[in-house]
């Protein structure tokens, strides 16, 4: 295996793109939401708004290049180089590992315009994006854990932890970010669906009284 630089522009240009979505984000939430918007509100907006970039752009270039026969690491263009940058972490990326593609698919497909339709009911304050949000976390969460399971049970023998950027960040925070959000999310919101479902049957309760 080539040695790699720890730090290249690809792996500027990758980083500048991720922060670049996550400006769009904010200036989104700035926009569409009320200035009085509660502070989770405004999270969960931009999560969701930097989540469905994340998808459709960066994750749906790599199902584009892994599909029909391409593979990353025969493919060439801006997007390419940056996936290339990724596999060099982890291999199965490089190759259009099924399993990746697989997962990439309903993550492209579904999540993403999943992330779209619960931004709209956070403009509109529409309550039932509470069980959307159980919904699309649940889905992050499983593909987390179908991302990685595999690698530790055999020995992770894709993935290549030999210097910091490739452990801290593209292996461990570019995908941690993906458990401790959707976690939060999932507790916000099962509050939310716990206390009005018991508001609910307390009112019935008492009108039977």
């Amino acid at each position: 295996m080539a040695e790699h630089t720890i730090f290249t522009a690809t792996s500027f240009f990758s980083l500048a793109g991720v922060l670049a979505l996550g400006l769009v984000a904010y200036a989104g939430a700035q926009l569409l939401l009320p200035k009085n918007a509660p502070w989770i509100t405004r999270f969960t907006f931009i999560w969701l708004a930097f989540d469905a970039m994340i998808h459709f752009s960066f994750e749906g270039s790599f199902l584009y290049l892994s599909t029909f026969g391409r593979s990353v690491n025969t493919s060439v263009g801006p997007f390419a180089e940056l996936w290339k940058e990724y596999a060099a972490a982890d291999f199965r990326w490089g190759t259009a590992d099924p399993t990746v593609v697989s997962l990439e698919i309903l993550t492209v497909l579904g999540a993403g315009p999943m992330c779209c339709y619960i931004l709209k009911q956070l403009v509109n304050d529409d309550p039932a994006r509470h069980y959307w949000i159980v919904v699309l976390s649940t889905a992050e969460l499983y593909g987390g854990w179908m991302t990685f399971c595999p690698e530790w049970l055999t020995g992770s023998p894709n993935l290549d932890t030999s210097n910091a950027l490739f452990l801290w960040v593209y292996l461990l925070l570019m995908n941690i970010i993906w458990v401790i959000i959707p976690l939060g999310l999932m507790v916000d919101s099962y509050g939310h669906i716990a206390n009005t479902l018991r508001s609910a049957q307390a009112a019935a309760r008492a009108k039977k009284a």
